[in-house]
């Protein structure tokens, strides 16, 4: 395994080493950054009360790229206006997003942007359910019948470790290279017929690969890190934020760039 490994490894160019602790946008003492836009810092809730109004819900089907949501954001703001969006604001505020799927889905599109603008010079993402698996692949777990897993004590615990083990295991290019392959072979996601030969020699358990794409695609309440890619290249792990809406992290079979 180590040599294909040092093969995917010879695939990936040299890159800038990036502090992103120095780059992190959050105020002191704020769970989110601000989404800047039009010329305002938009906090969480004022952006997702914006698209709201300017019913942006209407992008959930099929799912949008972040770009689109930000140019939907974009535009909002070019309507509203700075007073118009303090006046939605105070509305949207008392909305239940648990009953209007409309609600939810604007403050989801809102914690998208959120964690894109995370680390100033660069865009972020959720790491996928693929990139997530193969780090839990790398990783040092243990594989279980999934009931027994689900009964381990600080389970939560444990697969946070074996995600940020098993994601520092390779460079971040090879982790989303394997990541879309796992996607593809698990959930019929693009699949890349070129690409599987070396995935499955580099992580060739097909049962350890099926555990642990299963454990992470189903725990949406475990929580895990961005994806980071700096603007000067190349790509990097950052901080694990916050949970959405809901109290879930974003899973998604495809990155959300």
């Amino acid at each position: 395994m180590s040599a294909v490994l040092d093969a995917l490894y010879a695939q990936v160019p040299v890159a800038p080493v990036v502090a992103l602790a120095e780059l992190d946008r959050r105020q002191v003492g704020e769970d989110f950054p601000t989404i800047p836009v039009g010329g305002l810092e938009l906090d969480v809730e004022e952006a997702a009360a914006a698209l709201f109004e300017t019913s942006a819900d209407e992008l959930a089907v099929p799912v949008p790229t972040t770009d689109a949501l930000y140019a939907a954001l974009q535009a909002a703001v070019a309507t509203l206006g700075p007073a118009g969006i303090a006046e939605v604001s105070q509305t949207f505020a008392g909305l239940d997003d648990a009953e209007f799927s409309e609600v939810r889905a604007c403050r989801t599109f809102a914690y998208r942007l959120a964690l894109s603008f995370w680390y100033a010079g660069a865009r972020s993402r959720p790491m996928t359910a693929g990139e997530a698996g193969v780090a839990l692949y790398l990783s040092s777990i243990h594989r279980h019948r999934m009931a027994d897993f689900r009964e381990l004590p600080r389970r939560a615990l444990l697969v946070s470790r074996a995600l940020h083990e098993g994601a520092t295991a390779v460079p971040t290019e090879t982790l989303i290279q394997l990541g879309a392959v796992m996607a593809s072979e698990l959930a019929d996601v693009d699949r890349d017929r070129k690409a599987e030969w070396l995935y499955k020699q580099a992580l060739p358990d097909y049962h350890r690969r099926r555990f642990c794409f299963d454990l992470i695609r189903w725990e949406t309440h475990q929580p895990s890190p961005l994806i980071v890619r700096p603007d000067s290249g190349g790509y990097t792990i950052g901080l694990t934020p916050p949970a959405g809406p809901g109290g879930l992290w974003r899973r998604p079979f495809t990155a959300e760039w």
